[in-house]
């Protein structure tokens, strides 16, 4: 009896959520995508906001064993709460980052007008995108118990191999300057690249190119926060 009244607890936690922080951009679709009050379900939406249609192409490796499965039942309520408010601080301290909360975790989309950009060519961490990865790690300190993936990607402009390398080398300099300038654990990160290979948008135009060279970060729930959060919903 005690467990069904803690499940209706829980359930009834879900609802307040939606109220009390449905003005955060990145939480407004939270609860419609993260299905941790009703089941569990697959990694492919985290996928999917990361590289589009093209799951399974490019890069070094399957992402999705990596994410894992989304959490159910009580234990996904309580995550998604601590993930929608990791969530709402990112959007906060990073206005210009494409912040999108999707099943368990959270999606950032950098590109050359949110904050982290690379020249044409060039891999090397500037000035202006220092600024921002220096926010983005201040917020990653202050919620430890989550990983990290950094995946890379680039235009169709140059050779696939070159743009490949290129991808890898960006998205590792991300990775390193975390790590190395901002003394975060490396055991947090697990970085990819698909160079050309996953476009969200039309490489013929400037515009299309542009949207195409990017970073991602996408921010999972550790196997830390997953079982203290089964364990407070008695699962």
């Amino acid at each position: 009896m005690k467990t069904y009244f803690k499940q209706i607890a829980l359930v009834a936690l879900a609802f307040t959520l939606v109220m009390s922080l449905g003005s955060c951009e990145a939480t407004k679709n939270a609860n419609n995508k993260q299905k941790g009050a009703v089941i569990g379900a697959t990694s492919g939406a985290i996928l999917g906001a990361i590289i589009g249609n093209n799951v399974g192409k490019g890069g070094n490796g399957a992402l999705g064993a990596v994410i894992g499965g989304v959490v159910g039942g009580g234990a996904g309520v309580l995550i998604g709460n601590k993930m929608d408010k990791q969530a709402q601080k990112i959007e906060q301290e990073i206005p210009g980052a494409q912040v999108e909360r999707v099943d368990d975790g959270i999606v950032i989309t950098f590109d050359e007008n949110s904050g982290v950009y690379f020249d044409t060519g060039k891999y090397n961490i500037n000035a202006a995108s220092q600024a921002t990865l220096d926010k983005l790690a201040n917020v990653l300190k202050e919620y430890p118990d989550t990983d990290v993936l950094v995946v890379g990607h680039t235009d169709s402009v140059g050779a696939d191999e070159m743009n490949m390398t290129l991808s890898k080398n960006r998205a590792e300099s991300v990775t390193n300057y975390f790590v190395q300038n901002k003394g975060l654990s490396p055991g947090r990160f697990t970085t990819n690249w698909y160079g050309e290979t996953a476009p969200i948008a039309d490489n013929s135009t400037a515009e299309g190119r542009a949207k195409n060279r990017r970073v991602n970060l996408a921010i999972i729930p550790n196997e830390k926060m997953k079982k203290e959060a089964k364990q407070q919903a008695g699962e």
